[in-house]
């Protein structure tokens, strides 16, 4: 057995809808089934995703749009100065761009404002608007926030200031007094779509000004439409799709630099390049230093300045790696000290001199080792304040919860899945007591175990060039249009092995019937070790096409593997146990003797982990065990073997079987042997085995061993007596048959035994332990839950 790493729930399509749009469409049954599960259903709503011609929907229908495009064709004709409030992040640092680029095209007089992380935190902030007002400034538009900064719309209506708010965020229950709020998401929004990211609204807003959808714009508002983890569909989707192709073609001086200095290929964007590439550098910028850098990289038209700026952000994401790790062994550290996960449900966390730029990424590490709503804070105890960023599991609502103690969070603000806050130190106590309260009555112990949905489950012979070429129409791939992952059930491996120059992942060819799929697992080098020969493995993974040489085939993108039912694995022959420790997990194992002479002799370093089997009550001692047996040396009989197995249900069995000399390879006599011995006696009389055995045993071409058992058995059996090396006929013996000699049953069980355990082949093997274990080795399910 191996377990996944993961509980894995197959999505299940209505069959008789996968079938429609199959051949309604003209599609193969696969994408036809990944579209059913994505709530693309019906024959208009999945032609429309795949195939359509989409029109974005109409700026005005946006609450407070034509108040702010008024507003803002007044600043221009009045050639009013223009502040943009913007957000560190990719998705601010993007929002920001596109609406300085927007208002420069329309000749407005317009600069832009980040907030420093570390010394003004997140968001608007009264020094700020103050200072913007003391310049002369009239009108600010924030993006990508400005939803929670009800003070600060009071200092700008107190400051003769007219502010203009754009956000996507979670609205809290008062919302701020704006000259316009323009956010998808008030209470009272018509807007057709509601999960635009902060760069989204403001491509709506610059929409709007142009008086047309302004296309130019798209390379630069898909940065933080993937970036921010938004949804993929509707208005970002083509947002997404649009702005890819133009990156393909960018004539962007700045995007062109960062692309170069980062070794990518125009042709080859995806939306990949900018979750794994583009943003993390972006965000790099704002999580060490000011988020200006990236603007400035965006919207220069000095060739020599992007390369500069762009050689510049490579070196902070290389260093902000490198502090991320640090900090992670150091929240690792703080966890397993001092909030162990057996003691709380929610993980609350704080170290003064942590980055609070990179706590983020750290908190999203610590919930994928220990799979806990998480909060990473950085103490600054000169101010009495933590500042922190949050990240969460399905069926925790950051937001929500957070929202029950806004009393105790001066700042904060998010999604359900992750937000940022400002507290006082003194009051982190009381938020993680508030916290796992309301964990605990909202989460079962089914939450804390990690889920991976899966969108199908597939056969071999359905994965071809056809079906994977087509499954591209669905990209890009992003929130609710998860790159497609797959279920590959009960499948035969071929070949497989470890690769790389650290032998830490792995290659494996899979067959079922007479399809043929090759796999890679990156960093599943050690599962190598963990699936036997014979074993039907299941997997899970993204499918794609490789392409080597001109030669184009179908692939699986391994990411975890499970096998179901019992596995056996062979290292007969092997003299010493010392393997054992590198071979088979720790975890879960028991390291069964049954001499325990051997222990000191095989595996001494293992002393405290054996166990001595001696007789079929210790070994009954067993039953319901579902771990890993080791059975280090041979035992003394079948019975106790199979008692120790029987009513167990082990996940693995490790065949060592030690023995120091075998009955197997010395002569066991047959009935023809004990016929002639006999008659030897009975015509030669009592006869000295002490100087003649040698003799009569080179007579037949037999050992001494031999001649010495026959006479044992003989002795047992009541056929002959032996005194002082003598053996003397007793003709009045009854007729008995040989199995009543014990001596004769115990070479025959332990002959027998050898041949069954030590000289059979693999296949043999299994076969007898599946003999022996029969129904117990049944395990329940566990791949696949069906919703």
């Amino acid at each position: 057995m191996l377990k996944s790493k993961t509980r894995w729930i197959v999505r299940e399509s209505d069959p008789t809808l996968v079938k429609k749009l199959e051949n309604e469409l003209k599609i193969t049954p696969l994408v036809a089934s990944l579209l059913v599960n994505r709530g693309l259903d019906t024959v208009d709503s999945a032609r429309y995703f795949l195939f359509g011609k989409a029109d974005f929907h109409d700026p005005y229908l946006l609450k407070g749009m034509d108040i702010a495009v008024k507003r803002i064709r007044e600043a221009i004709e009045r050639k009013e100065p223009i502040l943009i409030f913007g957000d560190y992040d990719a998705d601010g640092v993007s929002s920001t761009s596109v609406l300085m680029i927007t208002l420069r095209d329309l000749g407005a007089d317009v600069q832009f404002y980040i907030p420093n992380r570390f010394t003004e935190g997140y968001g608007p902030n009264e020094p700020a608007f103050r200072h913007a007002a003391e310049a002369g400034i009239k009108l600010i538009i924030t993006v990508d926030t400005g939803i929670a900064a009800i003070h600060e719309a009071a200092v700008a209506k107190e400051l003769g200031v007219d502010l203009i708010i754009t956000d996507h965020h979670e609205p809290g229950p008062v919302l701020p007094e704006a000259l316009a709020i323009i956010h998808p998401k008030l209470p009272d929004s018509i807007y057709p779509f509601r999960e635009l990211a902060g760069v989204g609204v403001a491509f709506k807003l610059a929409h709007a000004l142009y008086g047309k959808v302004p296309e130019h714009l798209f390379e630069i508002a898909v940065i933080g439409t993937i970036a921010d983890l938004v949804s993929l569909k509707d208005e970002n989707r083509l947002i997404a799709k649009k702005g890819l192709e133009k990156l393909k073609v960018t004539e962007n001086i700045g995007l062109k630099a960062i692309f170069k200095i980062a070794g990518v290929d125009l042709q080859s964007i995806n939306e990949e390049t900018i979750g794994f590439t583009l943003a993390p550098r972006i965000n790099a910028v704002g999580r060490l230093e000011d988020a200006d850098l990236a603007v400035r990289l965006l919207l220069t038209d000095d060739s020599m300045e992007a390369e500069e700026l762009a050689a510049e952000m490579d070196a902070l994401n290389k260093t902000r790696q490198t502090i991320v790790n640090t900090i992670t062994e150091e929240a690792i550290e703080e966890v397993e000290k001092n909030f162990p996960i057996e003691a709380g449900t929610v993980l609350v966390i704080g170290k003064e001199g942590w980055n609070a730029g990179v706590i983020g990424i750290v908190a999203s590490r610590l919930v994928e080792k220990y799979y806990r709503p998480t909060i990473v804070l950085s103490f600054d105890h000169e101010k009495g304040l933590a500042k922190g960023s949050a990240r969460s599991i399905p069926g925790f609502d950051l937001f929500h919860n957070l929202s029950t103690c806004r009393e105790i969070l001066p700042h904060f603000g998010g999604h359900p899945m992750a937000a940022g806050m400002t507290l006082k130190i003194d009051d982190v106590p009381i938020l993680r007591a508030r916290l796992n309260k309301l964990a605990d009555d909202l989460l079962t112990d089914e939450d804390f175990i990690p889920v991976t949905f899966l969108d199908e489950e597939v056969h071999l012979e359905d994965i071809h060039l056809t079906s994977l070429e087509e499954m591209n129409l669905l990209s890009p791939f992003g929130m609710d249009n998860s790159k497609p992952k797959v279920l590959i059930n009960q499948v035969d491996v071929a070949s497989i092995r470890k690769i790389g120059s650290e032998q830490n992942h792995m290659k494996l060819s899979l067959t079922e019937n007479d399809a043929n799929l090759d796999g890679v697992g990156f960093g599943l080098g050690s599962i190598v070790d963990e699936i036997s020969p014979l074993a039907k493995i299941s997997l899970i993974g993204e499918l794609s096409i490789n392409e080597w040489n001109n030669i184009r085939k179908p692939q699986i993108m391994v990411q975890d593997i499970a096998v179901e039912s019992w596995q056996l694995f062979d290292f007969r022959g092997q003299k010493r146990l010392n393997s054992i420790g590198a071979t088979v997990p720790a975890e879960n194992r028991k390291i069964i003797f049954f001499n325990q002479s051997h222990i000191e002799k095989l595996a001494p370093n293992l002393h405290q982990e054996s166990i001595i089997i001696r007789d079929t009550i210790e070994a009954s001692a067993f039953n319901g065990y579902e771990g890993n047996i080791i059975l280090a040396d041979f035992p003394s009989s079948k019975e106790l073997l199979t008692e120790l197995l029987k009513g167990n249900k082990p996940g693995r069995i490790y065949a060592y079987f030690y023995k120091e000399s075998s009955d197997f390879f010395s002569t066991l006599p047959t009935r023809e042997h004990f016929k002639w011995y006999y008659a030897f006696l009975l015509k030669n009389g009592p006869i000295d085995l002490k100087r003649y055995g040698d003799d009569i045993a080179k007579h037949r071409g037999w050992s001494k061993e031999t001649i010495n058992f026959m006479s044992k058995v003989f002795y047992e059996l009541d056929f002959v007596t032996i005194n002082n090396g003598f053996i003397t006929l007793n003709r009045s013996a009854q007729k008995r048959d040989l199995t009543y000699s014990p001596t004769y049953q115990l070479k025959k069980n332990q002959y027998d035994l050898e041949r069954e355990l030590l000289f059979s082949s693999y296949q043999e093997l299994k076969g007898w332990f599946d003999g022996i274990i029969g129904e117990s080795v049944v395990i329940e399910e566990a791949v696949k839950e069906w919703i």
